[in-house]
């Protein structure tokens, strides 16, 4: 068992390092001596998930996106019923995202029951800065972090109410962190707006729940009132998500 835990401690690191470190970051990240870091590294290479770089850093491998691939799908029908009661707080179409990269990724949905509804296509890959769910995906990274994902996108606009200068997005960040919530009034596309909230695995944010339809109704919702009731099944879905009760 301390072989498995010390493997995913490597691996951790490595994606908490952007999916790339050298073996002194790993040391410094895990606490593990040189030569257990070695031996790990060892057998995650032989299976594909890690890779070694010309400049000899460790990556993260392509045998994760298998992996992940799978997961991904999996978390997608777990979060079905904690989305169908988000529906029912709301009214409106209940939305599961992940970051990838730089782009936020639609993972699951729950469409709204009125004639009238949005939808964003589960697959779908937008940029972060204009939509609920990526911004509180970024509010829970680094600033620096949420800065190297504006400067390689460039941030285009969307909308004329989109925000385009890193400085505003920033303190955007920072409103989203002391609220709980991200609003996307527009940004995205004219009409309709969005509000987020966080699902988080201890102090990270692992993916982001949202709700969203045509802005008239949102804007009629008690926002804190709506945020407040997200969050609570944001936090049940967390839980399922966790650790079974007893493997710790």
């Amino acid at each position: 068992m301390q072989s498995v835990e010390r493997a995913l401690d490597v691996l951790e690191a490595l994606a908490e390092h952007g999916g790339e470190a050298g073996l002194s970051e790993i040391a410094a990240r895990t606490g593990l001596p040189y030569g257990t870091i070695h031996r790990l590294l060892r057998t995650l290479l032989a299976r594909g998930y890690v890779r070694q770089e010309s400049d000899r850093r460790y990556a993260l491998g392509g045998g994760l996106v298998r992996l992940g691939g799978i997961a991904q799908s999996r978390v997608g029908v777990w979060a079905q019923p904690y989305l169908a009661r988000m529906m029912e707080l709301s009214g409106e179409t209940a939305n599961l995202a992940v970051l990838e990269g730089d782009f936020v990724v639609y993972v699951a949905q729950v469409l709204s029951a009125r004639r009238l509804r949005m939808f964003a296509e589960v697959g779908r890959r937008v940029l972060p800065h204009s939509t609920a769910v990526g911004k509180v995906l970024l509010a829970g990274r680094p600033p620096e972090e949420a800065v190297a994902v504006f400067e390689r996108t460039g941030m285009p606009r969307r909308t004329p109410n989109t925000i385009t200068g890193v400085e505003a997005m920033l303190a955007e960040l920072a409103r989203v962190g002391d609220l709980g919530y991200a609003l996307d009034l527009g940004e995205e596309e004219l009409g309709v707006h969005c509000l987020a909230v966080p699902v988080c695995d201890g102090d990270r944010v692992v993916a982001a729940m949202s709700v969203s339809g045509p802005a008239e109704r949102i804007d009629a919702l008690d926002r804190d009132e709506l945020a407040e009731g997200m969050r609570k099944i944001a936090y049940d879905f967390a839980a399922e998500l966790g650790p079974s009760p007893g493997s710790g």
